[in-house]
């Protein structure tokens, strides 16, 4: 492969990094991450660079930079985002803390007569993805503006005699609109057409893993039943043989109704014989009364590892000769600080520091480690895997841990006055703050801030308009959701007092049934295979002890990197209603509108 022809993706800790590498990949041509701190002459071999976003400010004391001999390359450059600005910052430009932060959905205006090579194909009202809290203020000599969106004034800057482009917005997330095509031009730009696909991908990954694993060893492979476990159990016997692979499904208690008995039937069918070992006792007793979101994750990690010693006593096998084999996605490595400038956002099951130790003494194998979910789809369906199991709702590996809320979050009179006051400018909307915090992103930053709960009789559209004005308004909010029912409660009326929840089996049985009610009543409706995944959360709030509520959470994404809520057909929402407070001890429902960023798509 041509060296010119490489595109050189330079890493600042961005949530996103990884996914413009891999973006370029889909779009004909080959892409690597780089470090920042490479000598300049390294980046010279590349026909391009990208720098990419990252959770600091140019302006603060030791934030990520690069040399400014690069820009004496003489290759085509594009800034997204941090990389934007410190594009600006390092050619004369500067930065400064935003007047008004923007995560989420923005316009893009486009200059007229401002002929732009970036944006060919563009026309001006593209839907962009923003996610930051600072922003270009002056332009470096040479550069000119060719876009804006409402809130900055520097969206897309370009200067083409010197192939130096810089945008604050993403166009490697999927809701951006013709990010696609952004990227495309720059590759033309860079002249690195057609020098990659998924079929080069596949045949150098099973190359890489015949070479990777001894021959003397075997791998011990936790199957969970979702895409990215199945595919790397299927990678791994295609590059291995079947003999040197075992699956092992961890029943942790945690799973959802039937879920084992029907991976067993199903996975069958696909040529994947598991054994399931039962440790829901031994996750039951280790989380029990545990309800820090972080501290949950950990000890998932750290019992997934325990149960895997356990059953392979059980099964009688020889430690020396098997790895530990995972289903880990990038996204699983990003958000637990994976990447030397990213920040922590929440630490994923298989990236707990015992099994970090594990990896670095070369006892892991993570076949897909460096795909989005996306890419994984696609490789299940070149490996024969039938569409229904690719496009199934994925499903964490902690699985219900995650979606039962069981930490107190004591309501502080900051956050129910930054609420009010946005919603000022909204007519017919009632606002609360629950006593509840989730998980979000800001600026690649991981927060874990309050939940706003709303009502009112709203679009979808402007319900969208209304969350994401909270969230990029409010420094103490990063949900929003919408109050279901029951529709004869006014959101004034309700109790949403806080009650003591435990992890154990009475309260993951009730998430369970809730969780089964949900998935019945889209598959009826004909829309299960219209949105991506649809988490169901149990909350800790109601009116007595006894009472609990659900949050529903459908989403679109593509790679789970961004999303947005997904409009129900009210309708059908309204069915979901009726069916979950027909379950006893559901007092309240209520659907998740917020996008991410700023919210995971999990809540915690």
């Amino acid at each position: 492969m041509n060296q010119r022809k490489v595109i050189g993706v330079v890493d600042f800790g961005g949530q996103y990094a990884h996914l413009i590498a891999s973006r370029i990949r889909r779009l004909g041509a080959y892409s690597e991450i780089l470090s920042n701190e490479e000598p300049t002459e390294s980046y010279a071999k590349f026909s391009g660079l990208v720098l990419s976003g990252g959770p600091e400010s140019v302006y603060e004391t030791g934030s990520p930079s690069i040399s400014e001999k690069i820009f004496d390359l003489g290759i085509p450059i594009l800034g997204i985002c941090y990389g934007h600005q410190l594009m600006m910052k390092l050619l004369g430009g500067e930065v400064r803390k935003a007047g008004t932060a923007e995560y989420g959905q923005a316009s893009l205006d486009l200059f007229s007569g401002n002929g732009s090579e970036l944006l060919q194909g563009y026309s001006g009202g593209e839907v962009v993805w923003m996610s930051h809290g600072d922003e270009v203020v002056r332009l470096p000599e040479g550069f000119r503006a060719t876009a804006s969106s409402t809130d900055c004034k520097y969206a897309v800057v370009e200067n083409v005699s010197a192939h130096r482009f810089g945008i604050q917005f993403h166009p490697e997330v999927t809701h951006t609109q013709k990010g696609n095509e952004l990227l495309r031009n720059f590759i033309r730009i860079c002249g690195a057409e057609n020098t990659w696909d998924l079929t080069q991908y596949l045949a150098l990954k099973l190359q890489e893993l015949k070479s990777a694993i001894p021959k003397d060893k075997k791998v011990f492979l936790l199957v969970s039943g979702g895409v990215d476990s199945t595919v790397s159990y299927l990678l791994l016997t295609k590059a291995l043989g079947q003999d040197r692979v075992k699956g092992v499904l961890i029943d942790t208690g945690f799973m959802r109704k039937d879920e084992v008995l029907h991976l067993q039937e199903n996975l069958t069918l696909q040529g994947i014989h598991l054994h399931v070992h039962d440790s829901s006792e031994l996750f039951y007793s280790r989380l029990k009364g545990k309800k820090d979101p972080e501290e949950k994750r950990k000890i998932v990690g750290n019992l997934f590892l325990e149960a895997q010693e356990d059953c392979a006593k059980e099964l009688g096998l020889n430690s020396e000769e098997w790895i530990l084999g995972q289903g880990t996605i990038y996204p699983d490595t990003i958000e637990s600080g994976g990447t030397k400038h990213s920040h922590t956002i929440k630490t994923h099951h298989n990236r707990v520091e015992a099994i970090q130790k594990l990896m670095e003494e070369g006892k892991v194998v993570e076949p897909i480690k460096d795909l989005y979910k996306d890419e994984v789809r696609e490789l299940g369906t070149v490996l024969g895997l039938p569409k229904e199991w690719t496009l199934r709702h994925p499903f964490p590996g902690p699985g219900l841990v995650v979606r039962m809320i069981s930490q107190k979050r004591e309501i502080i009179r900051e956050a129910e006055t930054e609420l009010d006051a946005i919603l000022a400018d909204f007519s017919g909307v009632a606002g609360s703050i629950l006593p509840v915090a989730s998980v979000g992103v800001k600026g690649d930053r991981r927060s874990y801030a309050y939940c706003a709960v709303l009502s009112g009789e709203k679009e979808w559209e402007d319900w969208n308009r209304i969350s994401t004005a909270i969230t990029n308004r409010s420094s103490h909010i990063n949900r929003v959701t919408l109050f279901v029912g029951p529709e004869n409660v006014s959101i004034k009326d309700a109790s949403f007092l806080f009650q003591p929840l435990d992890l154990d089996r009475k309260d993951s049985d009730l998430l369970r049934e809730a969780d089964a009610v949900v998935e019945s009543v889209l598959r009826s409706a004909g829309i299960y295979g219209e949105i991506w995944q649809m988490p169901v959360v149990l909350l800790p709030v109601g009116k007595t002890e006894e009472e609990r509520s659900i949050v529903l959470r459908p989403v679109h994404s593509q790679e789970a990197m961004t999303a947005s809520f997904f409009p129900l057909d009210r309708n059908v929402l309204r069915e979901l209603e009726s069916k979950l407070l027909g379950i006893e001890k559901i007092r309240y429902v209520f659907f998740d509108l917020t996008n991410k960023p700023p919210g995971t798509i999990e809540w915690e």
